[in-house]
């Protein structure tokens, strides 16, 4: 037992890892091609925050363990949007910008509302797959389109190409490795301790997956980037839903028993409160943080006083 909490440990450590020098790669490769910085940030950044549930996500699947995957999913959008933007709202107010408010936050309630109708009759099949994946690639147009006009480009010292295909390559190899240890490390402490691994996925693979969201809100909100903050969150909770999940069932259908209706609906009015604090003042006060925060840790405490 003790193994496998020090694999878990060390898988958590090479997702992370390998997701941090997969974006500064890709990142650096695409500014060396002439990508606007803008499209950059919308796609290679938040894929990247994003890698660690989709590696951990599609492994789970392919193991045989879909309710491990969608756990990992619901798991990090309810993190995310109550305790990262919490946390980050209690170290200082985020101001959100009312395209965010108008456009960004409802979309990401409608991703929500999209994944708890699809999994109403207890999967996501291909057909539901390829469906998320039609509604993210014209999320993704949209957001581009109405962005192309106010990018700006930043001077930086080149870094050799031949470094940033190392930090893919490596990075890629990191995020694989890092999720097979992971999910089976994870999937041997469930059955031992006789937790399903719908709970597993929900709590501490969410929990592991959710640290480099976690790190950048908290660390943006400290420097007074709310945009960054908030902007975080939202687009790792579409990643999460249409782009993750879409992609999981396109290759191999998830048959969901561990993962409730309760736990999709909490999903759901996390996001959906972000958007009502945020239509307040376009602002997510300390006390609104607060109230994300405990939120979350009496979610947690149900999790775990059901099992």
């Amino acid at each position: 037992m003790t193994i496998n909490f020090l694999l878990i440990i060390l898988g958590v450590a090479m997702v992370l890892m390998g997701a941090d020098r997969l974006t500064d790669g890709a990142s650096a490769l695409a500014r060396r091609m002439g990508v606007p910085e803008f499209i950059v940030g919308l796609t290679v950044v938040a894929a990247g925050t994003s890698a660690p549930e989709l590696f951990v996500s599609m492994v789970s699947a392919l193991k045989g363990t879909p309710d491990m995957a969608v756990g990992n999913v619901v798991g990090s959008n309810i993190m995310n949007s109550m305790l990262i933007v919490g946390a980050a709202a209690m170290t200082a107010p985020i101001t959100i910008s009312k395209r965010t408010v108008q456009k960004d936050l409802p979309f990401t309630v409608l991703a929500s509302l999209l994944m708890l109708v699809l999994t109403v009759n207890g999967g996501l099949s291909r057909i539901d797959g390829i469906l998320m994946l039609l509604v993210f690639a014209l999320f993704m147009f949209v957001s581009i389109r109405s962005a192309e006009k106010r990018y700006e480009t930043y001077d930086e010292r080149p870094i050799p190409i031949w470094k940033n295909l190392f930090f893919v390559v490596g990075g890629l190899a990191l995020l694989l490795v890092g999720s097979n240890i992971f999910v089976d490390s994870a999937s041997d402490v469930a059955y031992a301790f006789g937790i399903s691994e719908g709970v597993v996925g929900l709590t501490v693979v969410a929990g592991g997956t959710s640290l480099p969201e976690l790190a950048t809100s908290v660390v943006a909100a400290r420097k007074g980037q709310s945009a960054i903050a908030i902007g975080n969150v939202i687009g790792s909770n579409v990643f999460n839903i249409l782009l993750i999940l879409g992609l999981t069932a396109t290759i191999t259908p998830l048959e969901i028993e561990g993962i409730t209706t309760i736990d999709m609906a909490v999903m759901l009015l996390s996001v959906s409160l972000v958007w009502l604090f945020s239509c307040t003042r376009f602002k997510v006060e300390r006390w609104e943080g607060a109230t994300l925060v405990v939120g979350y840790l009496a979610y947690v405490a149900w999790l775990i006083a059901s099992l």
